[in-house]
């Protein structure tokens, strides 16, 4: 790896956290440097990305940043959140894929409704049960994991060691008692571009 890609990772860690940014990782889940199963070149181009395309929608509309969530693995970008319009879900999609070294995007965005307070507490509840699922399966590395959940469909966003890992993961999701729809994207780590060493 080069010099230039260390720096560049370097600076972004340490402005990240000048600006309130979470320095969780890419999944938001607390994944450090070391249990990543993406290489180290990887992370950094994933990082890179993440901070492009948040700059990208704080340019062009600031409540973008609060209402759209982003995730990047492997050149694979993955939006959800709520917009205000078709047309912002289109704008943002095309934000995304003006992201240098986007392989695809997956628009999951949704357009504003009234607040359902009774939703959002059962969205929030199946999200809750599933996490603690994942985290006491002893088959599932849990922090490799991202949940959402809207309407009572989860969307799970991560990177498996195997097959069964990821079938496991689904097979936890679907047993959660009122969950209408399961959609994944999970990759295995052979599926990444670099397989870490």
């Amino acid at each position: 790896m080069s010099l230039k890609k260390i720096i560049i990772l370097i600076s972004f860690t340490i402005l990240s956290g000048c600006v309130g940014y979470s320095s969780t990782g890419v999944l938001g889940t607390g994944v450090s440097i070391a249990l990543d199963p993406r290489s180290f070149g990887t992370q950094i181009d994933d990082s890179i990305m993440q901070q492009n395309l948040r700059a990208k929608l704080l340019a062009t509309n600031k409540s973008y940043i609060i209402s759209v969530k982003t995730k990047i693995l492997d050149g694979r970008i993955f939006l959800t959140g709520k917009v205000n319009s078709v047309e912002d879900k289109l704008k943002i999609t095309k934000l995304a894929w003006e992201i240098k070294g986007a392989r695809s995007v997956n628009n999951d965005l949704r357009i504003k409704e009234e607040f359902n307070f009774k939703r959002s507490a059962k969205d929030l509840l199946i999200t809750s049960q599933l996490r603690a699922a994942l985290i006491s399966n002893k088959k599932i590395k849990s922090v490799n994991y991202n949940i959402d959940t809207y309407k009572k469909k989860i969307y799970i966003y991560g990177i498996s060691q195997n097959k069964m890992e990821r079938d496991e993961v689904t097979k936890e999701a679907k047993q959660i008692l009122d969950v209408k729809d399961v959609i994944t994207s999970i990759f295995l780590v052979d599926d990444l571009r670099v397989v870490k060493k």
